[in-house]
């Protein structure tokens, strides 16, 4: 079975495994884990940033920045198809008691005239505009890559207001390595950021939040109130820190074989998508031109040995990521053709 759900699937590898076993270990809630430490350590400098936090989910990383940054009753700015707002179960709300206010972008870009225009004024009536949250790549947007100068834009509002600055950087490396550019780039820009350990970078579990050195002393309290208190968790540091060191210049493999796919799909009659707006390593196809349901369409695609995702909206969601190779590739290329041409009869 090629499995293109997501990027979360993989497994970890040899090495990983190995360095989980034979980790160092300590209670981490004590400051005693001396893997954690190493991880944390690492990831600070990679990100440059003065300390970071190791966390057990991209969400959990998100939701304790949040609650890091406001106040109950203040408002965060998010784009519409953000992760943070449309695939964590409500959580801003639900923990950190804020009203989140969402404005549509283009490719996961916020216009930055539209960004101005959503914060609150100083108006008894209002709540506070207390936090703006970008995500880099977009998810939705089909892992698009918010570029530096957007960020820019975005940075010189946020100083200008007085309002910090989250970056949901769960598939942070995937921008580094798309654009050529240093990661530390795209996280000196804002306030605090958010790294998937799990997602492209195949370590098991785990993400890494940073920002300032007071800012983390906070979050940690924050993560304790989540239950995210560890204790002997240097076993799951350890294929951390390899996704960190050793994983990261492969991603350029799969965005090479998401873009092969891309322009097969995009060659095929009854689907829809634009293949040079795959950047990195997610394919959205748009199957509505087809006469069956994404449920019939992932159905079929399975039987032929092909896993996919449903987006919503007639939207199928193609993922790579270690163990997909360019054989893979073209076996799921032919695949989805078959079940593309058992359709098209009936467009």
């Amino acid at each position: 079975m090629i499995d293109l759900r997501s990027d979360t699937v993989t497994k970890p590898t040899p090495a990983m495994r190995a360095a989980m076993a034979n980790a160092e270990v300590g209670d981490d809630v004590y400051g005693e884990d001396k893997t954690v430490i190493a991880l944390e350590e690492t990831a600070a400098s990679l990100l440059g940033k003065e300390a970071a936090l190791f966390v057990t989910s991209g969400t959990q990383g998100n939701q304790v920045a949040v609650l890091t940054h406001t106040r109950p009753s203040q408002e965060v700015i998010v784009e519409s198809q953000a992760h943070i707002y449309f695939y964590e179960v409500g959580a801003m709300a639900a923990l950190a008691g804020v009203q989140v206010r969402t404005v549509a972008g283009i490719r996961g870009q916020m216009h930055p005239d539209h960004v101005k225009h959503a914060i609150r004024d100083d108006d008894i009536h209002f709540p506070q505009t207390s936090l703006i949250c970008l995500e880099n790549t977009h998810n939705r947007a089909g892992g698009a890559v918010l570029p530096l100068a957007y960020m820019d834009e975005i940075q010189t509002i946020a100083r200008d207001k007085k309002i910090a600055l989250h970056l949901d950087g769960a598939r942070l490396f995937h921008a580094a390595v798309a654009t050529g550019q240093p990661i530390v780039e795209f996280a000196r820009r804002v306030d605090s950021v958010q790294v998937c350990l799990s997602k492209g970078l195949s370590a098991p579990i785990g993400s890494i939040l940073a920002g300032s050195r007071d800012f983390i002393y906070r979050a940690r309290k924050w993560r304790k109130a989540l239950g995210g208190g560890m204790r002997q968790v240097g076993v799951l540091a350890a294929p951390g820190l390899i996704a960190l060191t050793q994983m990261v210049d492969r991603l350029q493999n799969d965005h090479d074989r998401a873009k092969r796919l891309a322009s097969a799909l995009s060659q095929m009659p009854g689907v829809s998508m634009h293949p040079d707006h795959v950047e990195t390593n997610i394919v959205i196809a748009d199957i509505t031109k087809l006469r069956c349901s994404p449920e019939e369409f992932l159905h079929d695609l399975a039987n032929v040995g092909v896993l996919a995702s449903n987006f919503g909206d007639g939207l199928i969601r193609f993922v790579t990521h270690l163990g997909i190779e360019d054989d893979d590739i073209e076996q799921a290329i032919m695949g989805i053709h078959q079940v593309v041409q058992a359709h098209k009869q009936f467009a």
